[in-house]
């Protein structure tokens, strides 16, 4: 599975981080960014994709070499469904099988909310937090804001911006994309909630991971 420390290389941590600083110049709104691994560990598909894949194995071997013995069969499927349960965890195209897209969904939007919570982004002055989450097994990313935000933009302008950023990840372009993304909604942050003359850096610029 892809690392969140190691998702984004030095250099590229450290333009994100300032195109983060310079768009807080132009507005009283803080952006502040999240890679985790995964919003999961999904232990339903990581069942079912051992029993479904180790049970295929295990028959097709009892049909082929042990005269379809029950016997044999049981103990092959029991120790298929280990071995592959364990590579499904090591294999997210594998696992990621196995798990509904309406569950990828939830899972990711479940685990946005808690990070925006956890990492103080609901504690601005202005209420103008705004949390960038990439989970890397399901591939998503998750826009955020606080009830500032939500006045004057509407969750579905910041969904737009993260499926961006998420087409950017799968064509290699996480940094390029994320950093573009910021920009744009930093430019609607300026418009609707410009900086402030006492305003001051209240969240981390730093790629945070979970």
């Amino acid at each position: 599975m892809i690392k969140a420390e190691t998702f984004f290389t030095e250099t590229e941590k450290q333009r994100i981080a300032a195109t983060i600083s310079e768009m807080e110049k132009k507005t009283s709104g803080e952006v502040v960014t999240m890679v985790v691994a995964a919003s999961d560990t999904y232990p339903e598909a990581t069942l079912l994709a051992g029993f479904s894949i180790g049970g295929v194995i295990g028959l097709i071997i009892t049909d082929l070499f042990l005269g379809d013995s029950l016997g044999y069969f049981l103990p092959l499927l029991i120790g298929g469904a280990l071995l592959v349960s364990g590579l499904a965890k090591k294999f997210p195209p594998l696992l990621r099988l196995f798990i509904p897209d309406s569950r990828l969904e939830t899972r990711v939007a479940e685990r946005a909310l808690r990070a925006f919570y956890e990492k103080n982004l609901h504690t601005t002055r202005d209420n103008t937090g705004v949390l960038f989450f990439i989970s890397l097994l399901e591939r998503k990313v998750w826009i955020l804001a606080d009830t500032g935000i939500y006045q004057k933009i509407s969750q579905e302008t910041l969904m737009g911006y993260a499926d961006d950023i998420a087409t950017g990840i799968k064509q290699g372009q996480a940094c390029n994309a994320l950093c573009r993304e910021i920009e744009a909604v930093g430019a609607i942050l300026a418009r609707h909630f410009p900086i402030k003359s006492d305003d001051t850096n209240e969240l981390s610029n730093q790629v945070l991971t979970g």
